[in-house]
C-alpha cells in the first residue's frame, strides 16, 4: 500500500525473499496507492490496482502499508482504522539479513529492513517501519506506527512513542523517549526526552515547530 519508494523497495523485497528450500514466501500482486493518477498504470513492472477500495476485490491478500515520510506521519493509522480489516491480514515482515533475538516481540504489520539489529527483550508494536541498517539496544521499546529511519541507534530502554518519527542518523541515549507524534530530524542527538508533539533535529538538540505540521492530518 503506497507506490513511492518504500512501497518500491518492500515489493521487491518480498519479491525476493525464499525460504531455505529456495521456495517463494510472497507473490507480490500489486500496489494499492490514492493517487488516482497512478491507477491502472504499472510500478516496476507491477500494477497499480486502485485506491483503498481496491483492498474489496483482493480479499485474500495480505497486506503491507508502506508509507513512512515525515510528510505523511499518521498515515499508516488512517489506512488501518479506515480499511477495518482483521490483524491478521497484516504480515511482519522482516528482511533475511536482520538480526532479531529470539526474545523480541513484533506486532502485525510491521516492517524490519536489511541489516537491522535487535538486542534481547525489545517490543516493537503494530505497523512500524524499521529502515536498514538500525541498531536498537536491549529492551527498547517501539510503539505502534512508529517509524525509525536508516542508520538510527536506539540506546539501551529508549522508547519511541506511538506514531513518531526518528529520522536517519539519529542516535537516542538510554533511558530516554521520543513523545508521541513527534518527529525527530535525521542526524540528530537525542540526549534527554522529547515532548508529545513537536519537531526537534539538531546536535544540540533543539525545537523547531509542533509536528502537526508534518502529519497526515489524522489524529495523533
Amino acid at each position: 500500500m503506497g507506490a513511492g519508494g518504500m512501497g518500491r523497495t518492500l515489493a521487491s523485497m518480498c519479491a525476493q525473499d525464499a525460504n531455505e528450500a529456495g521456495t517463494r514466501r510472497w507473490r507480490v500482486r500489486g500496489f494499492i496507492d490514492e493517487d488516482r493518477e497512478l491507477h491502472g498504470t504499472r510500478v516496476d513492472g507491477l500494477p497499480v490496482l486502485g485506491g483503498l477500495e481496491a483492498v474489496g476485490r483482493c480479499p485474500g491478500a495480505d497486506l503491507v502499508i508502506s508509507i513512512c515520510h515525515a510528510d505523511h506521519q499518521g498515515a499508516r493509522r488512517r489506512i488501518v482504522q479506515a480499511l477495518g480489516l482483521p490483524p491478521l491480514r497484516y504480515p511482519t515482515i522482516v528482511h533475511r539479513t536482520a538480526v532479531v533475538d529470539p526474545s523480541c516481540t513484533m506486532g502485525y504489520g510491521t516492517v524490519l529492513m536489511p541489516m537491522v539489529c535487535v538486542l534481547p527483550g525489545v517490543t516493537i508494536g503494530d505497523h512500524v517501519i524499521v529502515r536498514p541498517h538500525t541498531m536498537m539496544a536491549a529492551d527498547v521499546v517501539v510503539r505502534d506506527y512508529g517509524t525509525v529511519a536508516a542508520q538510527v541507534f536506539l540506546g539501551r530502554h529508549a522508547v519511541v512513542e506511538e506514531n513518531a518519527y526518528v529520522g536517519a542518523g539519529t542516535k537516542v541515549r538510554e533511558y530516554t523517549s521520543v513523545g508521541r507524534g513527534s518527529v525527530v530530524g535525521m542526524g540528530s542527538l537525542v540526549l534527554g526526552h522529547v515532548p508529545r508533539g513537536e519537531t526537534w533535529a539538531g546536535n544540540p538538540l533543539r525545537r523547531l515547530a509542533p509536528a502537526s505540521r508534518l502529519t497526515d492530518r489524522g489524529p495523533t
